[in-house]
This record gives C-alpha cells, structure tokens and sequence, in this order.
C-alpha cells in the first residue's frame, strides 16, 4: 500500500515565499529602474538626501534615524517610483517588529535639510546708531549756535566780530524705516484677499519646516519647536514642506486647515489665494 503526499506537503515552505518576494530596498531599485529615473532625480523631487536613497535601496535603513522616518522615506520614494508604498510598509512592520509608536521629530530632519536660514539686516543696531549720529549733530548745532550769539553779543558792542561762517539750519531729524514685522494672529483673522496668507504653528511637537514664495524663493528652512509659530504671506502662493506634519497646525488665509497628519509624516503642500484647501 504506497502512501501519497498529504496536501499540506504540496504546500511551498515560508522560505520559498519569502525568496519570491523581493525585499523593500529591491522593489524600490527594481521599480525606479523601470521608471527610468536615476537616484538623483528621485532625490531631487523627494529631497530625501542621495546617499539615504542608496542606503535604502540596499535594505540599510539606520541612516534614516529611527523607524518613524525610515517609514516616511520608504513611503515617499514608493510614490516617487510610482509603486504602492503600503505592502512595502507593512512589510517593513513586519521586519522591525511592528509599527512604532509616534515619536517627536529629530532636531534637524535630515531628509528635508536644504540649507540655513537666511538672516535678515540687523535693524535694532542701525536704529541706534542713527539716533547717536542724529543726537551727537544736534549738539554740535547747539555748541555753533551759543558761539554765534557770542559774535553777534561783540557786534551790538561795537567790537570786532572774529571771522567765520554762520551756522547751518539744524536739519529734520531722521530715523531708518523700522523692518516690516511679521503678520501678528489678528492680521491673520483678517488676511487681505489679494495676498495668501500661511500660519504654521508647532502645536503638538516640533518639527523641521521649509517656505517658499511663488517665485521659489525661500522664505524659512529650520526647526519650529513646540508652542512657536511662523507666518508666511506672498502674492500668489506658499510652498510648505512639513518634516513632521502630525505635530504641525495650520491657518490658511485666516482659517484652520482640518487634515489628518500622521505624526513623522512628510508633507509637500501649496496654498493660494483661493484657499483653504490644499492647493
């Protein structure tokens, strides 16, 4: 009596299944070479630094920083190549033990980094050195003005004026524009129609952000710690890239945007005029 294979040996083992499915670094490479795109135009349009990408798309994920940024690289080139990022997740999940719980963002999000912020002239430092210039001038005025009387004393005397010249008119007295103050919440509540107007408010975190105007100009690029905010308003538009959008709160043209950010989330958004919605 011969004894055949029960079903459960025609089963292939896990080993086999785990062979036929590629690991998340090689259906990220496989996919972008399909795409046509090289690693540095997947690291132009996602900002995720070139040596993060090859580290990736060698299975190395300890450059990314943690699970929650590591997941939220893997999510970004997976739309970057056009592939699905949640089978990919969830077999990142599956690899490190789970999903992680939310953490607060690094002090630099590493992936986002461009460059520093650009500091504006020292406004305080030229005010205060105009004012000495303009109280210094004032007094030697004063000092030419009593010399004066001196003479004209020796005139109505009878005596020989000394040779000299008059003193000048005091000039009005002049003080540099005072820089244009960033827009406060109550000129958010009424932010004028013919400009767009951005409130970006760390409320539940901190996390790196970047601000551009229309013409691609950067407005801000650095970290917004928890309970700080920044106002941004341009003509036309805002580009905003949120390092961690779940710890980020957002006011658009004097009203609050309600999404859903997941926290350690990357976000790309554009506002215009004609917003509140995601533009």
């Amino acid at each position: 009596m011969s004894i055949g294979n029960s079903p459960e040996d025609e089963r292939p083992f896990e080993d086999d299944l785990e062979e036929a499915r590629p690991s998340i670094g090689r259906a990220l490479h496989q996919a972008r070479i399909e795409a046509g795109l090289t690693v540095d135009d997947v690291s132009s349009a996602t900002r995720v630094r070139i040596a993060i990408v090859h580290a990736i798309e060698a299975d190395d994920f300890a450059p990314c920083g943690g699970d929650v940024y590591a997941r939220g690289h893997i999510r970004t080139l997976a739309k970057a190549v056009r592939l699905d990022p949640a089978p990919l997740l969830a077999q990142y999940d599956a690899d490190h033990g789970g999903r992680p719980a939310p953490t607060p963002a690094a002090p630099l999000f590493e992936a986002e980094r461009i460059r520093p912020e650009r500091r504006g002239p020292n406004w305080t430092a030229a005010m205060v050195a105009a004012i000495v210039v303009v109280v210094g001038f004032v007094g030697f005025t004063a000092v030419k003005g009593g010399d004066d009387g001196g003479t004209q004393t020796q005139v109505a005397d009878g005596s020989k004026p000394a040779t000299g010249k008059s003193s000048s008119p005091t000039p009005k007295n002049s003080k540099p524009a005072d820089p244009k103050p960033e827009p406060s919440d109550s000129a958010i509540a009424a932010a004028p129609q013919d400009k767009v107007t951005v409130q970006v408010s760390a409320a539940d975190g901190r996390s790196w952000i970047s601000a551009k105007d229309h013409n691609g100009r950067l407005l801000f690029d650095g970290l917004l710690k928890q309970g700080e905010s920044k106002t941004f308003q341009d003509s036309e538009k805002i580009n905003l890239v949120l390092g961690d959008a779940g710890a980020i709160q957002l006011h658009v043209n004097g009203k609050k945007i309600e999404d859903d950010f997941q926290p350690g989330a990357v976000e790309r958004l554009t506002y215009t005029k004609g917003d509140p919605q995601v533009g």
